[in-house]
C-alpha cells in the first residue's frame, strides 16, 4: 500500500480549522448580513483580495478555499451579500477539487445561530450605535416594503418582549427604543404598535400615538387597544369627535368594555 503524503492525509482536519474564521464570523455576526461601519474590515479585506489573485488557480486548493472563505466572511461583515455568495461558490469548487464530490461529509456540522449570537452585535458599544441612541428611534420605511423572513420575526419578538420588560419598569423612553428595533424587522405585529403607542402617551406623544394605533388597526381592524389608545391621544389633543367615533367603534366589538364607557363619559363630559 503507497503512502499518501502528510498534507493530503491530514486534509479533512486542515478544513475543520480553515472553516473556523467563517463559523466565527457567522456566530458573532448573527448569520446576516447586516451593514456596519466599512472601516472595520476595509483592511482585512483589501489584503484578502489581492491573495486571493495572487494564488487564483493556484496548485493549492486547500489555502484558496481558505482564502475565499475568509473574504466571503468579510463580505457578510460590510453587508456585501452578493459578493458573500460568490466567493462561497467559489469556496465549493475548491473543496471539491480538493476532498472530490462528498465533501460536504468531510466536514464539520454547519453551527445554529441561537438568538442570543444575533442579538450579540445590537449590544456592542459603538460610535455608530450611540449616535444613533440619541436619534429619535423609528423603524425604516424600507421595513414596510419587504416581507420579513423567519429570523426577522423572530428577532422582532424578542426585541418586543424586551420593550415590554422595560414598560413594567417604568422606562418607557427605552421601551420605545426596542419597539421601534423590533419593527425594523418585522412591521406585521399590530401589539408592537399598541404598546409603544402606549408609551407615546405615557410621555404625552400623542400625535405619534394616533399614529401607531392607526398602523395596528391597518394589519388588525378589531384591535380594542389601537381604537382605546387612539380615542384617549384624540381626547389629549382635544379632538373629541374623532375619540367619540374611536369608542364607538370599540364598545361595537365590546358592548361591555368599563374603561371605554367610562372614557366615554369623560369625552362628553368636556363637551358640555
Amino acid at each position: 500500500m503507497t503512502n499518501m503524503p502528510a498534507h493530503q492525509t491530514n486534509k479533512p482536519n486542515q478544513f475543520k480549522s480553515s472553516l473556523l474564521p467563517f463559523t466565527r464570523a457567522q456566530r458573532a455576526w448573527g448569520g446576516t448580513c447586516s451593514p456596519v461601519s466599512q472601516a472595520s474590515v476595509s483592511q482585512p479585506h483589501n489584503l484578502l483580495s489581492l491573495s486571493v489573485s495572487t494564488r487564483a488557480g493556484s496548485s493549492d486548493p486547500e489555502e484558496e478555499s481558505v482564502l475565499y472563505s475568509n473574504r466571503a466572511a468579510c463580505h457578510l461583515k460590510n453587508g456585501n451579500c452578493s459578493d458573500c455568495i460568490k466567493d462561497c461558490t467559489l469556496m465549493t469548487r475548491a473543496l471539491m477539487d480538493s476532498l472530490g464530490p462528498d465533501w460536504r461529509q468531510k466536514l464539520p456540522p454547519t453551527p445554529v445561530v441561537p438568538v442570543s449570537a444575533q442579538k450579540r452585535w445590537d449590544s456592542r458599544p459603538s460610535e455608530n450605535h450611540k449616535d444613533s441612541a440619541k436619534s429619535k428611534p423609528k423603524e425604516p420605511t424600507t421595513a414596510k416594503n419587504k416581507v420579513p423572513s423567519a429570523g426577522d420575526v423572530e428577532r422582532a419578538r424578542v426585541l418586543k418582549e424586551e420593550g415590554n420588560e422595560f414598560v413594567k419598569k417604568g422606562n418607557h423612553k427605552k421601551a420605545i427604543e426596542k419597539y421601534s428595533e423590533s419593527l425594523s424587522f418585522s412591521h406585521l405585529e399590530s401589539a408592537t404598535y399598541t404598546n409603544r403607542a402606549l408609551c407615546y402617551l405615557a410621555l404625552k406623544q400623542y400625535k405619534e400615538a394616533v399614529k401607531d394605533c392607526t398602523d395596528a388597526l391597518k394589519l388588525d381592524g378589531k384591535n380594542v387597544k389601537a381604537f382605546y389608545r387612539r380615542a384617549q391621544a384624540y381626547k389629549a389633543l382635544k379632538d373629541h369627535k374623532s375619540s367619540l367615533a374611536d369608542i364607538s367603534s370599540l364598545l361595537q366589538i365590546e358592548p361591555k368594555n368599563g374603561p371605554a364607557q367610562k372614557l366615554q363619559q369623560e369625552v362628553n363630559q368636556s363637551l358640555k
